[in-house]
């Protein structure tokens, strides 16, 4: 099969699909990989190692996508690039097509695209390994991140996130304990920060008790116990689950204007519209506002910033996938049910239930299973 990984367009986008091994291990595979000049580079990888590994260069996107039967990307492919996909191409990559209109996903309807989601291909448990990899280092550099905004240079209130002899560390609310408020949590607490964990499951809250070095706080997710929390918070992280449909608002104006000024808030919901309700995406170098009296950091995809390190750890989940899908679009998605669940469109049709509901479409009987 020809599969194309074209460059990255979403602006601060540094990541690329896969590494130069693993194109090396479909060319052994005896498929043919076109890779965009330069889609590698921000991660480290230049031409020449694609090259090596046995991919073909293009110097234009339209010659990766005129060329490919399966694309291959990881952000959110722009609204203007849906009408230059092929008819009946296959698009790997986080769609989160929840958070476009209908006016948009009707283009790549009529251009009968099929749309993998890597943020939905689920496991039986409800696990979805792509974003997992992702969630984990987001959660690790929402704490070195979270920290660095406290400082007085970067408009925070000069607190120390570890605290320091006689001197108590800052109060770090963590919302959500899924993968990222895991990996969130882990980090917050090893460097020494006071750390209160919400989540509306209290097994979550369990779960992710056993696995933390030292005892924490913790509550149910109710309005009044996330407006108490965010009373106290210095640095609130926000991560609720949101997959395959727009994130909870769970933060409302009122909650903020009750947190103390120059507090931060993190909403890494924001890729799937934000749990707050003054949350917008903010972009580095800029990548804070303020409202209320709060600094938001409301980056999407935060791991790009690791472009390396988040490139070799997504192309370790996604390669198996991306073998099984060169094999045969239709029938990797018939014998696999991960990337069955992962579908949002096949051949143009809507075969997610919560697409489906989202935009009022009719659904194939069966679809999604």
């Amino acid at each position: 099969m020809d599969i194309g990984i074209p460059r990255e367009r979403l602006a601060h986008e540094h990541r690329v699909a896969l590494t130069p091994a693993a194109v090396r291990e479909l060319a052994q595979h005896r498929h043919r990989v076109f890779v965009e000049s330069a889609a590698g580079a921000a991660a480290g990888h230049s031409d020449a190692d694609y090259e090596a590994a046995g991919a073909t260069i293009a110097y234009s996107r339209r010659e990766v996508v005129g060329r490919a039967e399966l694309l291959l990307g990881v952000g959110q492919p722009q609204r203007d690039e849906f009408a230059q996909f092929e008819a009946g191409q296959a698009v790997l990559t986080f769609w989160g097509l929840p958070t476009v209109t209908a006016d948009d996903v009707e283009v790549l309807r009529e251009r009968q695209v099929t749309a993998i989601g890597l943020e939905v291909v689920v496991d039986d448990d409800g696990k979805a390994p792509a974003l997992m990899a992702m969630s984990e280092i987001a959660g690790s550099l929402a704490v070195v991140v979270g920290a660095g905004l406290l400082l007085n240079e970067f408009g925070g209130k000069g607190i120390l996130l570890t605290g320091a002899p006689g001197v108590p560390p800052a109060n770090t609310v963590i919302l959500g304990t899924g993968v990222l408020g895991q990996a969130a949590a882990r980090a917050a607490v090893g460097v020494g920060a006071e750390v209160m964990l919400l989540d509306a499951d209290i097994g979550a809250l369990r779960r992710v008790l056993g696995h933390l070095p030292r005892a924490v706080p913790t509550m149910i997710a109710t309005p009044h116990h996330i407006e108490r929390a965010l009373a106290s918070a210095d640095v609130v992280i926000a991560s609720p689950a949101a997959r395959g449909e727009r994130a909870p608002l769970l933060i409302t104006r009122d909650m903020l204007r009750r947190m103390k000024p120059r507090s931060i808030l993190m909403d890494f919901a924001i890729d799937m519209g934000g749990c707050a309700e003054t949350s917008r995406p903010s972009y580095f170098p800029d990548p804070t506002y303020i409202e209320e009296r709060v600094r938001h950091f409301c980056v999407p995809n935060l791991p790009t910033i690791v472009a390396q390190s988040a490139t070799q750890a997504l192309t370790n989940t996604v390669l198996p996938w991306v073998v099984e899908l060169g094999d045969g679009i239709d029938a990797a998605l018939k014998k696999n049910p991960m990337l069955r669940r992962g579908t949002y469109l096949h051949h143009g049709r809507c075969v997610m239930p919560q697409l489906a509901e989202l935009f009022h479409w009719p659904m194939p009987a069966g679809a999604g299973a």
